[in-house]
């Protein structure tokens, strides 16, 4: 039984700054069936204040308390563990990690995310440097690639952060999909076990097999975004199904419900 909806923004929701076909409407049936939903973004050049807005903008209301980012989970373990943080981020980000307190005795912490133009050498060559004096290792994500702006693949930010395991020798804590603790305080939010829920996501790696992995009841791959066709093939474990967009996923899910 499916009582409640993970959803995956972009590549799902919207593509570059408009929405996909049918979402605004497979949103509104969605919430009209009364299964609660939570939004689970790898997005790491935008704050959230940012995502929400450039969804309010496309005509699709989402509280708050619905969206969850990879930046709130680190946010919330550099504050629970009191950790410096060193910053590879994108610029836009930075705000997500405003008014940390930072004692001069604290163990550092490098958090990588998309940093963009900014992975240049010297940028992570400091990141690789406060690794090797002891530094925590935070990953925002680790995805392969995501659906650029200009409809094409760029490369995102899991080669850099397997640039500086490879460097370190360290292996970074994943804070953003596939972490199973990232669907989990989702599942928590919600007050459901995570075998209730269904997650639709573009990628069937981060998205759908990881949330599967992670105890999910049910992963949904929409061939929208970034989806590749036949990658649902080596998934493991595989999606539940695939489907056209979040329009049929919605059919799909409320023919469940």
């Amino acid at each position: 039984m499916i009582r409640g909806i993970l959803i995956d923004l972009s590549g799902v929701i919207y593509i570059g700054g408009d929405p996909v076909a049918g979402a605004v409407e497979a949103l509104s049936r969605i919430r009209g069936s009364g299964l609660p939903v939570r939004f689970l973004t790898n997005t790491t050049r935008t704050s959230k204040r940012g995502l929400l807005d450039r969804l309010s903008k496309m005509g699709i209301s989402v509280p708050a308390e619905e969206l969850f980012t990879p930046a709130q989970a680190a946010r919330e373990l550099l504050l629970k563990r009191a950790l410096a943080p060193h910053l590879l981020v994108h610029p836009t980000l930075e705000e997500d990690f405003r008014d940390l307190p930072s004692p001069p005795d604290a163990q550092r912490a490098v958090v990588i995310g998309d940093a963009g133009d900014g992975f240049t050498y010297q940028a992570l060559n400091a990141a690789f440097r406060e690794l090797a004096m002891g530094a925590a290792f935070l990953a925002l994500a680790r995805n392969r690639s995501f659906l650029d702006t200009d409809g094409g693949l760029s490369l995102d930010t899991g080669a850099f952060v397997a640039a500086l395991e490879y460097a370190s020798g360290r292996t970074a804590t994943v804070l953003g999909k596939p972490s199973v603790d990232f669907f989990a305080e989702a599942a928590r939010d919600m007050h459901l076990p995570p075998g209730d829920l269904v997650m639709i996501g573009d990628d069937v790696e981060s998205d759908v097999s990881g949330a599967l992995a992670a105890g999910v009841g049910h992963g949904l791959l929409v061939r929208t975004g970034k989806y590749v066709p036949g990658a649902e093939a080596s998934a493991r474990p595989e999606p539940t199904a695939v489907v056209d967009d979040i329009g049929a996923a919605a059919d799909w899910i409320l023919a469940r419900a």
